[in-house]
């Protein structure tokens, strides 16, 4: 393909924060599908491992750290020069989001990131509580600038990559696609009561993202090297905060490590062990019944609250929703090295890129489950193979993130004045529209499967027979 659809303009300076894995497969997405001023792109990024690529394609590159300290006389020139409407492409690590987001607003600029992102030191931050380092509180720190803020400021897009993002996409096709299945005859919602209310009619009781990452070096890890086909530091990061999942109505039972929050009408609960060192039970279509790292996610919570159904004040439906992760097996390798030497990072972190894996899939989607045809996965098989004929410089695994940045940046130059907004409240057929290309096979697949099913069965069990889609079910521990 090479008449690639511009899908507008941006009329001011494009600032990337950012240009590791995901920056450098978000470029050349950039410069297939906008209209812009190539002499106002700039790249910051503490390390020039990538600078080569800036390069080559004439993208003048700031070697530095985007710092509380900083960021406001870093960030103010280059994202005012020339005038227009400047752009911030955050894909960034220890970059406080709401402060980014909160200056682009004052200088008018449209915004963008993939996580809920916090300054330097948050996540081991022995000072705070579990509950203070999770992804609730990095959550709630975004909206609450969004109930300070008034209505009609720039757009700026709240974690829109694969997952956070594209997934919640996938959530409203899947259960569009089971109401049709199940012969229901609703229209399709238009607000999230709506959307509450058809998730409640259908009678799902759950969501895992689930995942399977099946992409392999041509090389066996060394010892001391955490290896993964997207960032290192990102992934450490989010797999030692708490375990932490959308907790849904139908739930009787909680492990006995499980917290809530302080607010009574939080969506989330968290566990008081690492998500990287706690694994559940899910499936997926290509390797079936498999076991996935409950790691803490944007989407676990966002998804619950937005599909919550509330009554007098009460919280009457909501699903439980969480991660359900099966990395690479490098990744697997990597993460059992590190617990194993009590959690000391390796002194190599290093990200797998397209010339150093041979083949495999990521397998990323929504598993709907407990609704009156069992469970339904829903999302995209890409390949290596195809993502090299797709897009350069990104594995599988990223091209599933660049093209939710593209779709989340079209939508919000397509809608520049809706304040911050989550993922769950973009117009979903619109982002998988601009989305779908970049992500090889779609599909949607049945299962009879349960967590109560491929027990071994030699050892007495703490389960819940009467219903299987209870969290105690799927808990391994």
């Amino acid at each position: 393909m090479s008449d690639w659809p511009i899908y507008g303009k941006i009329t001011g300076p494009i600032v990337m924060i950012g240009f590791g894995s995901i920056g450098r497969g978000t470029l050349p997405l950039i410069e297939r599908h906008f209209e812009y001023d190539k002499d106002r792109i700039v790249a910051i990024d503490p390390s020039d491992l990538n600078k080569h690529i800036l390069d080559k394609h004439g993208v003048p590159f700031i070697q530095q750290h985007v710092t509380k300290e900083n960021y406001r006389e870093l960030l103010t020139p280059l994202l005012t020069k020339g005038g227009g409407q400047g752009f911030c492409v955050n894909l960034s690590v220890d970059t406080g989001s709401a402060d980014l987001i909160a200056l682009c607003q004052e200088l008018g600029c449209l915004y963008i990131d993939t996580v809920n992102e916090p300054w330097l030191g948050f996540y081991f931050d022995k000072s705070k509580g579990p509950s203070e380092r999770s992804n609730y509180a990095l959550r709630e720190m975004t909206l609450d600038l969004r109930r300070r803020s008034p209505k009609g400021l720039p757009t700026a897009v709240s974690t829109c990559g694969a997952n956070p993002g594209m997934v919640s996409f996938f959530v409203k096709q899947a259960a569009l696609n089971v109401a049709s299945d199940l012969k229901l005859n609703v229209p399709e919602p238009t607000t999230r009561e709506e959307w509450a209310a058809l998730l409640r009619q259908i009678g799902v009781k759950g969501v895992h993202i689930a995942e399977r990452d099946t992409q392999r070096s041509t090389n066996p890890k060394p010892r001391n090297v955490f290896l993964n086909t997207w960032s290192v530091e990102g992934f450490i990061s989010e797999g030692l905060q708490p375990a932490e999942l959308g907790w849904g109505s139908h739930e009787t039972w909680a492990p006995a490590n499980a917290k809530r929050h302080d607010d009574p009408k939080a969506a989330s609960i968290y566990l008081m062990q690492p998500g990287a060192a706690t694994k559940v039970r899910t499936w997926c279509p290509t390797p079936g019944p498999q076991y996935g790292f409950l790691v803490t996610h944007n989407e676990s919570i966002s998804i619950s609250d937005f599909f919550t159904v509330w009554e007098d004040g009460k919280a009457v439906y909501r699903p439980t929703c969480h991660y359900a992760y099966h990395p690479a097996d490098d990744a697997v390798l990597s993460w059992h090295e590190l617990f194993g030497a009590e959690g000391k990072v390796q002194d190599t972190l290093h990200v797998l890129d397209e010339d150093e894996l041979v083949d495999g899939i990521d397998e990323l989607g929504v598993l709907l489950y407990g609704h009156g045809k069992g469970a339904y996965w829903y999302g995209s098989q890409l390949s290596l193979e195809e993502t090299r004929q797709l897009a350069p410089y990104q594995n599988a695994t990223g091209l599933q993130v660049t093209s939710a940045i593209l779709a989340g940046m079209v939508w919000a130059i397509e809608n520049p004045n809706e304040g911050i907004v989550e993922t769950d409240e973009m117009d979903f057929r619109r982002c998988l529209e601009i989305q779908r290309p970049y992500l090889g096979p779609v599909n949607g697949y049945y299962t009879d499967w349960t967590p109560l099913q491929n027990r071994p069965g030699l050892f007495p069990e703490d389960i819940d027979e009467s219903d299987p889609w209870q969290f105690r079910n799927f808990f391994v521990g």
